[in-house]
């Protein structure tokens, strides 16, 4: 399941996704779920909670796939 998570700005870190996302519910959550080597930055294992992930980039955790995109602007 692929889920679209909007972001402000160009870029969010990795501990941060996956607590917007609601995967983990604190940083250390996201500490030791990355120390377990389950968490996939477009399909490359990754243990750095302060990754910096941009527009299109994929997180994987699980069956759960979280693709980064910008937050999309109000009409005026």
């Amino acid at each position: 399941m692929e889920r679209e998570i909007e972001i402000r700005g160009d870029t969010i870190r990795l501990g941060q996704l996956l607590k917007l996302a609601g995967v983990v519910g604190s940083g250390g959550d996201a500490r030791e779920l990355l120390a377990s080597g389950e968490v996939l930055v477009n399909g490359e294992p990754e243990e750095r909670r302060g990754r910096q992930l941009h527009d299109g980039d994929v997180v994987s955790v699980g069956d759960v796939s979280l693709r980064v995109s910008p937050q999309s602007q109000p009409e005026r």
